[in-house]
């Protein structure tokens, strides 16, 4: 298969889908790491933290020659996979009365396997807001940032533990994020599917094992992240 072909070619391009898929996923993991850095907030963990090591995890990620290139990365490959996943969706909708890979008709359908653009849809407005609310900020316009934050390690920074609790003091806010981190979680669901019949692990030898990782993954990972502003705004944390 050619390049021409991977992007062009129906096979091709649940290719272009799960490798893209699989990448985000990773960023995923590191991302839920470094904001889990908050939680060391809670009482039964340093009640005295007031988000210092969040702060310099998400200081050190900001300002990281590495991970401002891997950034690029990252875009290129929300790029790829949205655009891919639309098309992919599109297609198969208006050509075949189906949706991204699971047909219509098929009663031992998922509705969220039936519902990928919705989903998909919603998860891109949240990047919109979310980028709004933090990436934003913390490379361009400084915004809910003016005030510094002097680091345990001696250094200063920007506060983005203050902003997170001004972004998620509103109540609007933590329903829209909670409502992404469940679209997110069937998202992964269907996506791991996916990703597994598009690479052959769909067979009987290994599909218990991937199918129960794969659904741990999309509940565990979301659910954290919908922790982050229910604990801000319920006060758990800050």
């Amino acid at each position: 298969m050619n390049w021409a072909q991977l992007f062009t070619s129906s096979i091709g391009k649940k290719i272009v889908m799960g490798v893209t898929g699989l990448f985000l996923i990773s960023f995923l993991v590191v991302h839920m790491g470094v904001n889990a850095c908050i939680f060391k907030d809670l009482s039964f963990f340093d009640p005295n933290d007031n988000g210092d090591m969040f702060n310099r995890a998400a200081n050190y990620m900001g300002k990281t020659v590495v991970i401002r290139i891997m950034e690029i990365v990252l875009f290129l490959g929300f790029f790829i996979h949205i655009i891919q996943g639309l098309v992919l969706w599109s297609q198969n909708s208006n050509k075949r009365g189906i949706s991204y890979q699971v047909p219509l008709g098929n009663r031992g359908s998922k509705w969220y396997s039936r519902a990928m653009g919705l989903l998909g849809t919603i998860l891109l407005l949240f990047l919109i807001l979310h980028w709004w609310h933090f990436w934003i900020p913390s490379r361009f316009t400084e915004r809910g940032l003016e005030e510094p934050a002097l680091l345990s390690n001696g250094r200063v920074g920007h506060n983005m533990f203050a902003l997170m609790k001004v972004t998620f003091s509103e109540w609007w806010v933590v329903i829209v994020y909670v409502v992404a981190c469940i679209s997110l979680a069937y998202h992964l669901m269907h996506g791991f599917q996916s990703a597994f019949r598009t690479f052959g692990l769909s067979n009987g030898r290994y599909l218990k094992m991937v199918s129960a990782f794969g659904v741990g993954f999309s509940i565990i990972v979301p659910l954290i992240f919908a922790l982050m502003p229910i604990s801000m705004k319920m006060g758990w944390i800050g």
